[in-house]
């Protein structure tokens, strides 16, 4: 799945129709925007009365009628396939009558006929509702999905933007990977992820974290505070997990937290819960961010403080890029893994335009999935941002950073 800097995943390619049925089934049966998937069993009800009276009364095809609503029942409505087995009982009848009754099949193959109609047409509402059932779940992958991964709109935050996502399950629409962009008072603020795990579990843990980092990121002036109200709800939601009796109550996270403050154009403050530093791509070169952060997110107990905030001075023509562990730990046929630095290197000494974060982010995934084969072994995220030409923090709602002593909601503080 492709998310691009304006919006995220692909349209819904399913649309709905009266009585129920799902309608928009199979892109190679539709010409000029029409549904075509009444043409096979409409001409193999044709053919077949030709073959027959082009045949002797030794060799009869007519039975062969049953075929007619058995190929409707795969690819048209319900309504549709009804249709067709009426026709096929009487174009039946209708050719059977025809020859001599000692050439004729019989109410043998007639009932056959008539049976086969009937139990492709049940065939057919089973498939229908099989389908309108995925197209439900389709719809309830993609809200989870619009919820961990929201669109992003175009300079969000004072930054150019640029993502994309892909499960390593192609059936999957999102997983334990996650990013996002949250303008505040004291500037943007940016987070990327990658919960250990996989499944529903990974999921609601990625959830929880983005919900936590979009409240603090934006009332919290203090970058170190984001990064340690981070670190407690996710200690909370392994209680919470371990309490309900679930086995992944010791899931842990790695994650990038970035500040882009108004007070410091030329620089960034970064924190590592574990990851791998951001690289610093630009006209100029690839170079990688201070690294030595923090223990994921999870495992601060272990650690005798929180995670070092670092100021990194970072280019006005620079962006910063920033992959999870399905890039860094793509391996080809003989077990090497993605050169990704040095292959974003030479792109950007091919072509210095190369460090904009769309064209940079499209770099990193095509050749991803081309050292692998396609074949991911994990979630794989590539996101790229870097200051646009506006200040960082204006998409802001319509009232000013609150003062000291005041509520972070609006209201007085109580002592």
């Amino acid at each position: 799945m492709n998310h691009g800097t304006g919006g995220h995943g692909p349209h819904d390619r399913y649309r709905r129709a009266g009585r129920g049925d799902v309608v928009v089934r199979h892109q190679l049966l539709r010409v000029g925007g029409r549904s075509v998937a009444w043409v096979p069993p409409l001409l193999l009800l044709a053919v077949i009365p030709v073959i027959d009276f082009a045949t002797s009364g030794d060799f009869r095809t007519i039975s062969w009628m049953v075929l007619v609503p058995g190929i409707a029942a795969a690819i048209c409505g319900v309504w549709g396939t009804a249709v067709f087995a009426l026709l096929a009982v009487a174009a039946y009848l209708a050719v059977d009558s025809a020859w001599p009754h000692e050439y004729q099949s019989g109410p043998a193959d007639f009932v056959l006929v008539t049976i086969g109609g009937g139990l492709a047409t049940l065939a057919c509402v089973v498939r229908v509702r099989g389908e309108r059932r995925a197209l439900h779940m389709r719809d309830v992958a993609e809200t989870i999905r619009r919820t961990v991964l929201r669109p992003l709109p175009p300079g969000w935050g004072g930054l150019d933007h640029a993502g994309v996502y892909l499960t390593a399950d192609a059936q999957a629409r999102v997983g334990g990977d996650f990013y996002d962009i949250q303008p505040g008072p004291y500037g943007t603020r940016v987070l990327l992820g990658d919960v250990q795990g996989k499944g529903l579990g990974a999921v609601e843990t990625a959830a929880a974290l983005l919900g936590t980092f979009r409240e603090a990121a934006y009332h919290e002036e203090d970058l170190a505070v984001v990064a340690d109200r981070l670190e407690i709800r996710m200690l909370r939601h392994r209680a919470h997990t371990t309490a309900l009796g679930r086995d992944d109550g010791d899931r842990f996270a790695t994650a990038v937290l970035i500040g882009f403050s108004r007070d410091a154009p030329e620089a960034v403050d970064v924190v590592l819960f574990g990851h791998e530093p951001p690289l610093a791509v630009g006209p100029s070169g690839v170079r990688a961010l201070p690294g030595g952060g923090g223990l994921p997110l999870g495992c601060g107990d272990l650690a005798p403080g929180p995670p070092p905030v670092r100021r990194v001075p970072v280019g006005p023509f620079e962006t910063l890029l920033m992959t999870t562990d399905g890039v860094t730990e793509a391996r080809d046929g003989e077990g090497r893994f993605y050169p990704l630095a040095d292959e974003v290197a030479r792109a950007v000494e091919r072509d210095p335009r190369t460090a904009e974060p769309a064209r940079l982010v499209a770099l990193v995934r095509d050749g991803t999935l081309r050292h692998c084969g396609g074949r991911l072994g994990d979630d794989t995220t590539v996101f790229a941002v870097r200051r646009a030409g506006g200040p960082v923090g204006q998409h802001l709602v319509p009232w000013a950073a609150p003062a000291a002593g005041d509520d972070p909601e609006g209201g007085r503080s109580r002592s």
